[in-house]
This record gives structure tokens, C-alpha cells and sequence, in this order.
């Protein structure tokens, strides 16, 4: 599996390809929809991967969670300790705030990171897949916000975006370069 690295300060923002189902990591972030009611694409390969337990949990702590937001359960079966589950927004052409749900979204999961006291978080790509956001623009946003994140206070110490299909992975990958370029340095390539 490939990684793309850039370090930021003494943190680490990666993208890898594969499934984020087997993926270790102190939290894997979940792109849920508002009912968390489970669904396709990354929810329902987490839910299937994760079990019941999952779910089970969510239907008993939460009614739902707002676009923008992300709350929190246990793991289940997952190779994590938690799971948050993250609402990012449909795309609706951009003239519908898109931007700042989107950002907010991984916000809500970076604070819910540092309340949790994760040292790793891993990422799908929120809002790209079914909720039809552009690849390009959603990479931006998630990779500035955790970026920007990771440069803060933060106890996080790793953050991976674990992207499943080769096209998303390379998008995401320059759009990260793009930002090193942009910032005059350069992205490391390791193989695990």
C-alpha cells in the first residue's frame, strides 16, 4: 500500500489507499448520514465490519446528528477503539453551505479526537462518494481543516486519510501536493 506523508510541525497527515475497515487507528471516523441510520459505501462497510454493536449503541444514545456534527460509539469489531461518526453535507451545486459543513464535519471529528484522547484518527472521504461532492473541492477542504488541525493544540499525533478506490486516492494525493508545492515543501512517499 502506498502512503503519501507530509509532516506537519512534529504530526503526521498521511493518505493511504485501502479499506479503512482494517485499518488501525485509536479512532476511525464514520461518513454517516444525519439519521445514522446506516447506509452504503463507507457507513455500511463500517456497520458490517463493525457489527451490530454499532448501531445498537447509536439507536440508544442518539436520536441523530446534524450535518456538520459527529458524535461518537464504541468500535465493535473494528481495529479502533471508537468510531465517529461524522455528517458531511449532500452537494447541492455549492450555493448551500457546503463548504463550512463540509469543514465543519471534520472539525467536529478532530474535536471529538482530542476530547476522546486519540493519538490516531483515520478518514474516508466525506461527502464524496453518494452525497455527490466533488472529489477536488472535498479533498481541499478536508486536508486544509485537518491540516490546519494538526498544526494547533491537538493530543492527535497521526491523521490518515484511507481512501478505497485508486481514483480518490489520486485526486486527494494532488491535492496535497498542490498545498505542499504551494507551501515549498515536499510530500514523502513510504511503503509500510
Amino acid at each position: 500500500m502506498a502512503v503519501t506523508e507530509l509532516r506537519v510541525g512534529g504530526r503526521v497527515l498521511a493518505l493511504a489507499q485501502g479499506d479503512i475497515t482494517a485499518f488501525a487507528a485509536d479512532a476511525i471516523v464514520n461518513a454517516a448520514n444525519s439519521a445514522l441510520a446506516g447506509g452504503g459505501g463507507v457507513d455500511g462497510a463500517i456497520h458490517r465490519a463493525g457489527g451490530p454493536g454499532i448501531m445498537a449503541e447509536l439507536r440508544a444514545r442518539y436520536s441523530g446528528c446534524p450535518t456538520g456534527s459527529a458524535v461518537a460509539t464504541g468500535a465493535g469489531r473494528l481495529p479502533a477503539k471508537w468510531v465517529f461518526h461524522a455528517v458531511g453535507p449532500i452537494w447541492r451545486g455549492g450555493g448551500a453551505g457546503e463548504t463550512e459543513l463540509l469543514a465543519s464535519a471534520y472539525r467536529a471529528a478532530l474535536r471529538l479526537g482530542d476530547e476522546h484522547g486519540a493519538r490516531t484518527i483515520a478518514f474516508p472521504a466525506i461527502s464524496a462518494g453518494i452525497y455527490g461532492y466533488p472529489l477536488r473541492e472535498a479533498a481541499t477542504i478536508a486536508l486544509s481543516t485537518v491540516r490546519d488541525h494538526l498544526a494547533g493544540e491537538t493530543i492527535l499525533e497521526r491523521a490518515t486519510f484511507v481512501l478505497f478506490s485508486a481514483d480518490t486516492f489520486a485526486g486527494s494525493a494532488e491535492v496535497l501536493g498542490a498545498t505542499v508545492i504551494a507551501e515549498a515543501g515536499v510530500p514523502r512517499r513510504v511503503r509500510p
